[in-house]
């Protein structure tokens, strides 16, 4: 499937089951490597931020107040992925705990896999410095969309990281179609044996591709 939703919360504080709720959320729709469509919205979960969060992020208490119920954006976001389209974020464990969290509440279903870009950039460029977003996006000269830690420049800059990871992947690893399922595997493989599994995966590629005698 060549269609994924990239996607970025903000919130107030590190974990749902600590009572932690997310504030807003993005979601940037990418088809063969290109965005093709956006979602974005603050969400009033009917909590306070604290001034760090609201130094971090520029997101108010009075921007909050204002803005729509969390479980009706959740709803809104989720039909704007879709039940079968797959994820990425960037840090995806922090990202998918609050999609799953936010979408119970909401009374919603998050069958979605997660592929994670910070895993992918450790498995792909392990000599990089750091894997922060902003730090990779820095170090490939990719576009910034944004303020950092506004949750659609997040995802719009975590999009053009997982661009250029596919790219990379294609033309540094010969790895044919870098999809979803590919990924997925990628970022479960260890770095002892990610040699071995992309000669594999070479291997496959030059099978399907090779003319029938």
């Amino acid at each position: 499937m060549s269609r994924i939703a990239i996607i970025d919360f903000e919130t107030t504080g590190m974990t749902p089951n600590a009572g932690d709720r997310a504030t807003e959320v993005a979601i940037v729709i990418a088809e063969q490597g290109v965005a093709v469509d956006r979602f974005q919205s603050l969400m009033n979960a009917g909590v306070r931020v604290s001034s760090f969060i609201t130094q971090l992020t520029g997101i108010t208490n009075a921007m909050l107040a204002q803005a729509p119920p969390a479980d009706a954006v959740m709803r809104e976001a989720a039909r704007f992925v879709g039940q079968h389209t797959p994820m990425v974020a960037h840090n995806a464990a922090f990202d998918r705990r609050f999609w799953v969290a936010e979408l119970e509440r909401a009374g919603v279903a998050a069958p979605q896999p997660f592929a994670c870009t910070v895993l992918l950039s450790r498995r792909l460029y392990p000599e990089a410095p750091s894997h922060r977003l902003g730090a990779l996006v820095d170090r490939f000269q990719l576009p910034r969309t944004g303020r950092a830690h506004r949750a659609l420049a997040d995802a719009e800059m975590a999009s053009e990281l997982l661009g250029r990871i596919q790219h990379d992947l294609r033309t540094r690893h010969g790895v044919g179609n870098p999809d979803h399922a590919f990924l997925m595997a990628l970022q479960r493989c260890s770095r002892a044996a990610l040699p071995a599994f992309m000669r594999a995966q070479q291997s496959r590629c030059s099978a399907t591709s090779s003319p029938l005698p």
